[in-house]
C-alpha cells in the first residue's frame, strides 16, 4: 500500500468522524471548528493523494477507482449532514449528489463501452468550490453575516457548475460513443 492510496483510505475513514462531529456535537463552537477542520483536512487529502501519486509515479488502478468514491462519500455525507442540521437546502443537495451519481454512471457505461471520460477542469473546479461551500456553511452556522452569505453564494455556484459540467460530460460521452460507432 503506497502513501497516496493510504491517504485516500484515510479520507474514507474520516467521513464518519466528520458526520459524527456535525450531527452529534451539541456545542456549536466545537461543532463549527472541529467539523470545518476535520472536513478540510479530509478534503486536503484529495489534493495531496493525486499530487503524490503523479509525482512519485505511484498511480494505481486501485487509487484511480477509489479516489472518486472517497470524494463522493466525503462531499455527499457532509452535505447530507448540513441538510439534517437545516443549514443547506435539500433540493440543492439533491441536485449536487444526483449529478455525482449521473456522471459516475456515465463513466461506468463509457468504461464498459471501452473508452474513458477524463475529469474536466470544470469538474475539478467544482470540487474545490464544493469544499469551500461546505466549510463556509459549517462556519456560517456559528458566524452569520458575510460568512453565511458567501457560503450560500458558493453553494449556488456549485449547483450551477455541477449542472454545466454534467452537460459537458454527457456531450463528451455522446461524441466518443459516436466516434466509436463510426469506427466499428
Amino acid at each position: 500500500m503506497n502513501l497516496p492510496n493510504t491517504l485516500t483510505i484515510a479520507r474514507i475513514f474520516l467521513v464518519p468522524v466528520v458526520v459524527t462531529v456535525l450531527l452529534a456535537t451539541e456545542d456549536i463552537e466545537a461543532r463549527t471548528w472541529w467539523g470545518a477542520g476535520l472536513f478540510l483536512a479530509a478534503a486536503l487529502t484529495d489534493m495531496l493523494d493525486g499530487y503524490l501519486a503523479r509525482r512519485r509515479g505511484q498511480v494505481t488502478t486501485f487509487g484511480r477507482l477509489l479516489d472518486p468514491i472517497a470524494d463522493k462519500l466525503l462531499i455527499s455525507s457532509a452535505l447530507i449532514a448540513l441538510v439534517w442540521r437545516h443549514i443547506a437546502p435539500a433540493w440543492m443537495i439533491v441536485v449536487i449528489i444526483g449529478r455525482e451519481f449521473a456522471v459516475s454512471g456515465l463513466r461506468g457505461i463509457a468504461a464498459h463501452e471501452g473508452f474513458s471520460i477524463d475529469v474536466s477542469r470544470m469538474g475539478k473546479g467544482k470540487m474545490v468550490m464544493q469544499v469551500a461551500a461546505v466549510v463556509g456553511l459549517i462556519l456560517g452556522e456559528r458566524y452569520r453575516g458575510w460568512v453565511e452569505v458567501t457560503a450560500e453564494a458558493l453553494l449556488w455556484a456549485v449547483v450551477f457548475f455541477a449542472l454545466v459540467s454534467m452537460v459537458q460530460y454527457f456531450r463528451e460521452f455522446r461524441k466518443k460513443l459516436g466516434n466509436r460507432i463510426k469506427t466499428h
